[in-house]
This record gives C-alpha cells, structure tokens and sequence, in this order.
C-alpha cells in the first residue's frame, strides 16, 4: 500500500519480533507533537504529556502488550494502527 502511494519506508522493524512495551512505547511517543493512534474504525489525535500518558497508552497498545502495527512517524506527527480515514488523512498528504 505504501509503495503505490510513492511513500519511501526508511527503517524497518519487524513488530513480532522486535517487542515495544508500555515503557519503551511511551519514551517514543512523547518525542512527538502529535500521535495520532487508529483502532478498528476510529482514529484519535493526542498531544502526548506526562497527563495523558496512560490515556495515550491505552490507546496505542494492543492487547499483546506492545505497540499496537504500523507505527509510522510521519514529519512531527508519529501515526499508530491502522484506519483507513486516518492513513488518507495523516499518511497520503
């Protein structure tokens, strides 16, 4: 899907086997202005700080306990999941 969107992917990370947990998760989340996390059929934008942490995480990690796939940073803004009116919204800019 990305390819026929002319998207470059610069760096990789196979999620079955490279595990992103709580913690780790949210050292990457906070780098970033905006997350915008997709679960089923509804997308949310957060502006990650220390008093939506657990919010922010709820949301960004599936019930395998990691990161929920595709993680993709997207300028300043880091998309995670998937949803279709997201990744038109946020991904094919």
């Amino acid at each position: 899907m990305l390819a026929s969107e002319n998207i470059t992917i610069l760096k990789s990370i196979n999620a079955s086997k490279d595990k992103i947990g709580r913690d780790k998760a949210w050292e990457l989340i906070k780098t970033y202005k905006t997350v915008v996390i997709g679960k089923g059929k509804k997308f949310q934008e957060f502006e990650p700080v220390e008093d939506n942490r657990e919010q922010v995480l709820k949301e960004a990690i599936g019930r395998s306990g990691n990161l929920r796939a595709p993680t993709i940073k997207v300028g300043d803004k880091l998309i995670i999941g998937f949803n279709d009116d997201m990744f038109e919204k946020f991904v094919k800019q």
